[in-house]
């Protein structure tokens, strides 16, 4: 059994991040090939957000203590726990090392020593590597995703000028909102015809109901509702010609960026910070610039406008990079091979239903 174990303060919410959208896409992956495979949740009971997956195991445990006594091959997907598990475990880095983990009394960095940890981008697997001096290369990239409904649904025929711009990220000043917001008070100066769309994801944080309220005012975005599942986010994304992710690089650095391959795959042009992993996402519509400089950010999004639709065969070249298929390929064998180290026997036995998936 693999388990995933969402160790975060908020549930397991549709919608609400992209470290969710990799949880669950490589869980059902998993559960496609045969592996019994679920996720846990920490103190929450049933309130954890099952009811957004019902397609996914859900397993709530009560205290953390309580992983040391299952016999699963855990995987931790928001930050490790200094807890003795049976088994080799391993954790998904999705956080930087500035903040992971700070609020949590059981999180300490010497203790992870038994855990082979994993990073989405190579980006964070060097922060990670500088921060516990490890050997570079130590740390495997597990990339995220985009599902496939992104590269399929289809585009509508739209006539007219007026050029499409969609903020999907969190509502939190380390997307970048703030910059955006400047951003859009430069481009309303100039001859561009745009229409801005914002969605609701991340609203529920202390951050996100001060950004929602900021966009409810805004004469020039519309909120709509944060979509909670893949097919309707690829359905908003293709109604739409840019993307743009202007992430911060003062106080947060991006790990990946899964929206933006998202986007791109959804036949979108993206607009990105220079800044983080987001350069790893380039699917070839993938445009970056200056990070937290609003003349740039609006000078990307009016380049891209310019440049008018994705064709169809760059997003279909788009849509085959950044899988689920390659990620949980890498996954498996990135289990496989720890397996095969003679300092960690135990894990042969743990993983063998794996390793007759790869053989």
């Amino acid at each position: 059994m693999i388990s995933f174990v969402w160790a975060s303060k908020y549930p397991f919410m549709a919608g609400a991040g992209g470290s969710e959208n990799y949880t669950a896409g490589l869980i059902r992956e998993l559960m496609k090939r045969g592996i019994p495979t679920r996720l846990i949740t920490i103190g929450f009971g049933k309130n954890d957000g099952r009811q957004d997956f019902p397609d996914i195991a859900f397993k709530s445990l009560r205290t953390k203590r309580q992983l040391s006594l299952l016999d699963d091959t855990l995987i931790f997907t928001t930050y490790p726990l200094s807890i003795k598990t049976r088994r080799q475990s391993y954790a998904i880095m999705h956080c930087p090392p500035y903040s992971c983990g700070e609020d949590d009394p059981l999180f300490k960095l010497h203790k992870i020593n038994d855990k082979q940890l994993l990073a989405p981008s190579k980006f964070s697997a060097g922060l990670w590597e500088d921060h516990l001096s490890l050997e570079r290369g130590s740390i495997p990239v597990i990339y995220p995703f985009a599902d496939s409904s992104f590269g399929t649904t289809d585009r509508p025929w739209r006539s007219g000028h007026k050029v499409k711009l969609l903020f999907t990220s969190r509502l939190h000043p380390d997307k970048g909102v703030y910059t955006l917001l400047a951003a859009l008070h430069l481009i309303n100066k100039s001859s561009l015809n745009i229409q801005v769309t914002a969605t609701t994801a991340g609203d529920h944080s202390e951050d996100g109901k001060v950004v929602r309220a900021l966009l409810d005012a805004h004469p020039f975005v519309n909120v709509v509702p944060a979509r909670r599942d893949a097919n309707a986010m690829a359905r908003l994304m293709s109604r739409h010609d840019v993307v743009v992710m202007p992430s911060t690089d003062i106080f947060w650095k991006e790990f990946f960026g899964m929206v933006s391959v998202e986007a791109q795959h959804a036949g979108c042009r993206v607009v990105a910070s220079n800044s983080g992993g987001l350069p790893e996402t380039d699917c070839g519509n993938l445009m970056l610039v200056k990070p937290d400089n609003p003349k740039a950010l609006a000078d990307g999004i009016v380049q891209a406008a310019k440049l008018g639709p994705v064709t169809a065969s760059e997003r279909m070249r788009a849509s085959t990079r950044f899988t689920v298929q390659a990620t949980a390929d890498t996954l498996l064998a990135t289990i496989n091979q720890t397996a095969m180290l003679p300092q960690k026997p135990a894990l042969r036995s743990a993983v063998e239903p794996l390793l007759n998936q790869l053989s």
